[in-house]
């Protein structure tokens, strides 16, 4: 209730503006809160140790009694961020951004990246709570009805063959199905050229299967050297993947620059990366045709939203990478308000994962898609009961340096 009066007195307050009639401070005011905890809990029954990728809910509580949802980042990297956020107003989002990006002397990395997104989206959670809308309404609005999904792997098939699986997954009205190359399973030594030849045999039957069309695409998993990638590739052209993902390992995007000029697959990298300044070289250049970063990875909505804009002016799509439940619907609320690039959606075995922990309609699903919703925030309600409470922060004292300010009170490097 005060939610929608609050959100009443600030529409009724810029209508009086426009008719020129002076305008009560306290109605056109959005609402004055303070961060006052931030809680940690870890996600029951996860345990994916190939993944340094963590999957903690952080809850972040104000003093008007909001609290905001998160997902992602580790205990001591959420800890360090948390400490740095107590006292703030929730709603100064880019400003709580920058200050942890910058207020340290060393830049973040991934780890930290992961942790700052996770609370980022917390903090447009808060937001939209608040404001009573959802959350991809702050974004600008809706640009698409639903986002398409593909599957890596397809769970809900009975069927005994990949083929089979493949075609499966295409009748249940996903855009495509996803496979990886042959061997790697750690029990007998990777053969580079036979398993290239098995790859490239396993592409030419899923594709047969499905009708072509782009309905499958191939992810290399960086298993391969640039000659076997290559090969690969090569041998996929006239098949027409919708695209074919970590041709080689890319901590030097310059491979890509002889990648790009040897094959003419669509090319998608990404889910290993962080902010702006992990993928701009890739984007920039043209080296890819689809990025795979992703939520909480970039650290967070905001720098997703930055990361779409260089996309659209250089013609990329996005293709996020799946990392939890709640990183997936909050993808929905970005990709759903974004420009229309064309864009999917990972499914891990083709459907979203709906744990205990969460309200049973936080995402909304249905025919290989996920549509929007239009909760308020990120129409989230999680229940503290069902996950392993971890930690709570309630006092920024740890870092007691100063705040480092250019002269129009923006935050500076420290």
């Amino acid at each position: 209730m005060q939610r929608r009066r609050f959100l009443q007195s600030a529409v009724l307050g810029a209508g009086a503006a426009l008719a020129g009639f002076p305008v009560p401070e306290a109605q056109a005011a959005p609402p004055k809160l303070k961060i006052t905890k931030i809680r940690y809990y870890s996600a029951p029954g996860y345990n994916k140790p190939l993944f340094n990728q963590a999957r903690g809910i952080v809850e972040i509580e104000t003093d008007g009694g909001i609290i905001g949802i998160g997902e992602g980042g580790s205990k001591d990297m959420i800890e360090q961020c948390a400490q740095m956020m107590i006292g703030e107003n929730p709603f100064r989002i880019e400003h709580i951004w920058q200050n942890i990006y910058r207020g340290m002397f060393y830049p973040p990395g991934r780890e930290k990246l992961h942790a700052l997104g996770a609370l980022e989206m917390a903090l447009w959670d808060i937001k939209g709570k608040a404001l009573d809308v959802p959350v991809y309404e702050l974004l600008g609005g809706a640009t698409r009805d639903y986002v398409e999904c593909y599957a890596t792997g397809f769970r809900a098939s009975k069927a005994k063959t990949e083929e089979e699986r493949a075609r499966d997954c295409i009748e249940a009205g996903l855009r495509a199905y996803r496979i990886g190359p042959t061997g790697g399973n750690g029990e007998q030594p990777f053969d580079f050229y036979d398993n290239a030849k098995k790859t490239i045999d396993l592409c030419k039957r899923i594709d047969a299967a499905v009708g072509g069309g782009g309905k499958w695409a191939l992810d290399l998993h960086t298993r391969f050297d640039t000659t076997e990638g290559i090969k690969i590739c090569k041998a996929l052209e006239n098949l027409e993947p919708y695209f074919v993902e970590d041709i080689v390992r890319s901590e030097n995007p310059d491979v890509y620059k002889t990648v790009r000029q040897m094959t003419t697959v669509p090319i998608a990298v990404g889910e290993q990366f962080g902010d702006r300044w992990d993928s701009n070289n890739f984007i920039e250049q043209h080296l890819i045709d689809y990025t795979r970063f992703t939520l909480p990875n970039t650290g967070g909505i905001s720098e997703f939203k930055k990361l779409a804009s260089m996309c659209e002016t250089h013609y990329v799509g996005m293709i996020p990478h799946f990392t939890g439940p709640l990183a997936t619907a909050t993808l929905v609320h970005v990709l759903g308000s974004s420009s229309p690039m064309r864009c999917l959606m990972e499914l891990g075995g083709g459907e979203p994962e709906r744990p205990p922990y969460f309200n049973e309609d936080f995402i909304n699903f249905k025919n290989g898609k996920l549509y929007l919703n239009p909760a308020p925030g990120l129409g989230v309600k999680f229940d503290p009961k069902k996950a392993t409470f971890v930690m709570e922060v309630t006092e920024n004292t740890k870092f007691p340096h100063p705040i480092l300010k250019s002269p129009d009170g923006s935050i500076h490097n420290w």
